[in-house]
């Protein structure tokens, strides 16, 4: 597929959100900064929440909401930038708000139950105000604290867990809203939970394997973030064996890749005024690639 750089020096980014005004708004992760990339390419800053900022999405209200997942250690490897376990530093993990007109970082969760969040990951808001988001955990080096999937109310009144699990990455929802699709980073699969009602999902018959399998990938190609096309397909990036893009067809299972040149081919996002740009981080290497797809993407609740 064919694609150019809008921008690199980047700190590890993810968490691309296409604006309506042609910039793009994502995260350095290594640098704990949001950052907005001007049509031209040009680089300022948004906010500095510091820890590990992931996942963005705009919320009812205009503001940017945060999956910040805490922070990484990391390291380099043939010249790519690599995430590691917890950073020395990390408290916690947490969803923030984020003013976009001053800055201001607000926290708005950080535990759940008594229990902190350890690395939230992803987030999607439906069309109630609400949202889903991921935390994929984190990885101590003697041991692994385990996320899961969870809900905020419509005004963040009210954080619910919808499932106990490992490895969850990637979070969409399909365009009907029935459905709450999450990526098992490690597990290669993608997982369907249909929605019962605000932050509820239909039971799984053992709660240890929740979930049903719509997608599995091949080998050693993990995966990272998702979005959701408006065919009702997924958009997964795919790390590793098969850095890219795969489109799932949950129906069937069908996967089509679209290879880009990062082993961490971590993001993709669409917007545009025909929903076929294509945002793609290429985490590793720090660049932000622009692609035009070849079919629309799912315009996403309240993006603007």
């Amino acid at each position: 597929m064919d694609f150019r750089i809008l921008a690199e020096g980047l700190a590890f980014p993810e968490g691309p959100v296409m604006m309506d005004d042609g910039s793009i708004i994502l995260v350095e992760i290594e640098a704990g900064r949001i950052s907005r990339i001007a049509k031209d390419g040009k680089v300022s800053a948004v906010a500095t929440p510091g820890g590990g900022p992931n996942g963005l999405a705009i919320g009812p209200d205009g503001a940017l909401y945060v999956c910040n997942n805490g922070g990484f250690n990391w390291g380099r490897i043939d010249g790519m930038l690599i995430p590691g376990a917890a950073a020395d530093n990390y408290e916690t993990g947490r969803i923030e708000r984020i003013d976009l007109s001053t800055g201001k970082v607000e926290r708005l969760f950080d535990s759940y139950e008594g229990h902190r969040l350890s690395g939230p990951n992803d987030i999607v808001f439906d069309a109630a105000g609400g949202f889903w988001f991921t935390d994929l955990g984190k990885h101590f080096p003697h041991h692994t604290d385990h996320g899961g999937l969870y809900y905020v109310t419509p005004g963040g009144g009210q954080l619910k867990r919808a499932v106990y699990g490992p490895d969850m990455n990637g979070c969409g929802l399909s365009p009907d809203g029935k459905t709450v699709y999450t990526a098992l980073t490690t597990r290669s699969h993608i997982l369907a939970f249909d929605i019962t009602g605000p932050g509820e999902v239909a039971p799984s018959p053992l709660a240890a394997i929740p979930g049903r399998v719509v997608a599995d990938f091949p080998g050693r190609t993990l995966l990272d973030s998702m979005a959701v096309l408006a065919s009702g397909k997924i958009a997964q990036a795919t790390l590793v064996e098969n850095p890219g893009i795969g489109v799932a067809d949950p129906a069937t299972g069908e996967i089509v890749f679209h290879a880009f040149p990062d082993l961490l081919t971590t993001n993709i996002a669409f917007g545009g005024a025909d929903m076929c740009d294509a945002a793609i981080c290429l985490s590793t290497t720090g660049k932000l690639a622009l692609a035009r797809w070849p079919e629309p993407g799912l315009r996403l609740n309240y993006n603007a």
